[in-house]
Order: structure tokens, then C-alpha cells, then sequence
């Protein structure tokens, strides 16, 4: 089903998303990024997985937050490459603070990318999966789509949210020959969480490396961070034909964070 399927990865510019573009290229697929990048580092970037991969490859520059781009950016990849047969939900956003005090624009920014655009990526691209009777969904929510942590209400609801999504879509699409699951990444580092990191570091007047450890010793028993890679394996892995039978579930990459 991998060679020559046609793969969505939202949030693919860097991080999570990037890995799994490279793993999904690698494994011969088309792919069509989408995430924050200008038009020079986008061109560098479509150029370098060109080279590197051998597959066709380009970039829609769709704001998830708005419905409207989240149906372009199905529409315009179907009309580009003729359908789209693996759609990778995993774009997010992230603020941190106590909910009393969490601000308002920043609940509805997180909700939108986060959850919403997952929604309405999702109802953009089954009608094209259901009139071909397959397809490969899958949702990258977060280790807090199934636990909570304090001061990351936006983030927690729209991660829980995925996971409902995830399930519904998965129940009404169970005989269809489409599948929809959910990755539920624990500590990562990208971007997003060494921001986290940096955040502490400088609160707590302690180098990087500390903030790092006190972040896994909290949460992680492995005590490791998850990598890019394991991530993207899994989801191919996902996206496989021995996955055909494999639907609304939803799978922790987390060290053991959710065993305790």
C-alpha cells in the first residue's frame, strides 16, 4: 500500500512531522508537506527530499487554523496527485500556564490547530477514501491525550479530543477498508518541548542538561526522550497492510509515562 500512496503530513516542516515525511518518502510514498516555513526554506527543504528520496514531493502552505485552507490542502493534494491515501494529522501548538490565568486567544489557537484542524482535515478526506475503499488515518496526539499535567488545560482538552475523534472516525469507517489511529507521543525533542525545557531552565537557574533530566525524572521512567524516529516508525507501521484490522486505537510512545 506504501510505494506511490500519496501521504498528507500536516506540522512536516520540522520536528515529528519532518521524521515521518522522511520515513514515509523513504518508504516510496508521494508526499505533500505543510507547516511553517517561507517560500526559500520551503523550496530548500522540497529540494533536499527530492535528492534524497527520489519521490515527488510539494508543499502547501494551508493555515490550519482556518476550516477553509484545512479543506484546500486536501482538495489541491487529490487534484495534484489524484488522491490522498494516508492522511497524518500532526500539527500542534503549545502555551503553558495555570488555567485561572490561561489566556483566552490562546485556548482558541490551541483548540484550532490542535483538535479542529485534525476535524477538519479528516472530513475533507473521507469521501475520497470511502469511494476507494481505503485509506490510512492517523492522528499524532500526545501521551496527554490519555493523562493529564498541570497548567496545560488548551493543550490536555485538545489532545483528549483527538483521541475521541480518533474513535469515532474509526467506528464509522470500520467496514470501509479505512483505518484511524492515534500516536501518543511522550517527551519528544523538537522545538515544542525544548522550549519547555529552556522555559524551566531559566525559571529554576539551572543549565539545560538539568532542566532535561528534572523533565524526564518527573514523567519518563525510561528517563530517555522519545526520538523522531520511533515516532515515524510506528506510524508507518501503522499505515501497513499488516495494520488492516488495526483501528481506533491508540498507542503511547511515552518510556512507560502512562504504566504508572
Amino acid at each position: 500500500m506504501l510505494r506511490d500512496s500519496v501521504a498528507v503530513i500536516t506540522g512536516s516542516t520540522s520536528g515529528i512531522g519532518l521524521g515521518i515525511a522522511e520515513t514515509f518518502a523513504a518508504a516510496g510514498c508521494r508526499i505533500v508537506l505543510n507547516g511553517i516555513a517561507t517560500p526559500a526554506e520551503a523550496d530548500a527543504l522540497l529540494q533536499r527530499l527530492r535528492q534524497q528520496y527520489g519521490v515527488q514531493i510539494f508543499f502547501h502552505p494551508a493555515d490550519l487554523a482556518d476550516p477553509n485552507q484545512c479543506a484546500a490542502l486536501i482538495v489541491d493534494a487529490e487534484t495534484h496527485f489524484g488522491s490522498v491515501d494516508i492522511l497524518v494529522n500532526n500539527a500542534g501548538i503549545q502555551y503553558v500556564a495555570p488555567t485561572e490565568s490561561f489566556p483566552v486567544d490562546q485556548w482558541d489557537a490551541i483548540l484550532a490547530i490542535n483538535l479542529s484542524a485534525a476535524f477538519h482535515t479528516i472530513r475533507a478526506a473521507l469521501p475520497g477514501m470511502q469511494r476507494r475503499k481505503q485509506g490510512r488515518i492517523l492522528n499524532i496526539a500526545s501521551v496527554h491525550g490519555l493523562v493529564a499535567s498541570i497548567h496545560k488545560a488548551a493543550y490536555v482538552a485538545a489532545k483528549h479530543g483527538v483521541i475521541g475523534l480518533t474513535k469515532v472516525v474509526a467506528l464509522e469507517n470500520a467496514s470501509n477498508g479505512i483505518t484511524c489511529n492515534a500516536i501518543c507521543p511522550g517527551w519528544v525533542l523538537t522545538a515544542l518541548v525544548q522550549k519547555q525545557i529552556d522555559a524551566r531552565a531559566t525559571q529554576n537557574q539551572i543549565s539545560a542538561e538539568e532542566a532535561s533530566h528534572e523533565i524526564l525524572a518527573e514523567k519518563q521512567p525510561s528517563g530517555r526522550f522519545t526520538s523522531v524516529e520511533d515516532v515515524a516508525a510506528l506510524a508507518l507501521f501503522l499505515c501497513s497492510e499488516s495494520c488492516s484490522n488495526i483501528t481506533g486505537a491508540s498507542f503511547p510512545v511515552d518510556g512507560g509515562w502512562t504504566a504508572q
